[in-house]
């Protein structure tokens, strides 16, 4: 839609038939300062704003490339075929593994309960902890956390703070 001559042509809703009413003279006349400005990006040479674009993808590879999350390993061994986690607190006892056999000392012979795949099959399960991995050292410690503890850290103070202010209701 455009304004041709002083008239404004407008979509309407029903169906998209268009109505054209008289656009107003002072909208016509209305100065909004913009004549005087510098050139606008889309003055610009095209070598120039393909330089400037360039540049700005380069600049965010670099940042891509600085992006190094912390990959904590739980411990957990997840099968690849049928997702199955074995976990050493708990063991196996349909394989007779007791709780806290580590994965490296569960026998070779060994076999996902639940597809049969071999311990070959198995691989590590790992948390990506949020945050680069050059500021984990900073803080109180809680940048190492995963989101879940963060997320339980501030939804039991936030419980915590309600049970106390609700408690200020019983004190007579």
């Amino acid at each position: 839609a455009g304004a041709r001559a002083g008239r404004a042509v407008v979509m309407c809703a029903e169906g998209g038939a268009k109505k054209s009413k008289a656009e107003p003279a002072a909208a016509r006349e209305m100065d909004f300062g913009d004549e005087g400005m510098s050139a606008s990006r889309d003055d610009l040479p095209g070598s120039e704003l393909e330089a400037e674009k360039n540049a700005k993808l380069k600049e965010i590879e670099r940042l891509r490339a600085a992006e190094k999350f912390i990959e904590v390993d739980e411990g957990v061994f997840e099968c690849r075929v049928c997702s199955y986690s074995y976990d050493p607190r708990k063991g196996d006892r349909t394989a007779g593994i007791r709780p806290g056999t580590p994965f490296d000392m569960v026998p070779d012979t060994f076999s996902c309960p639940s597809c049969k795949a071999d311990k070959t099959e198995f691989v590590s399960v790992k948390k990506v902890i949020a945050g680069f991995a050059e500021n984990q050292s900073y803080g109180f410690g809680t940048n190492t956390w995963t989101e879940a503890q963060k997320s339980g850290l501030i939804f039991g103070a936030l419980a915590l703070f309600f049970v106390l202010f609700l408690s200020g209701y019983l004190l007579d």
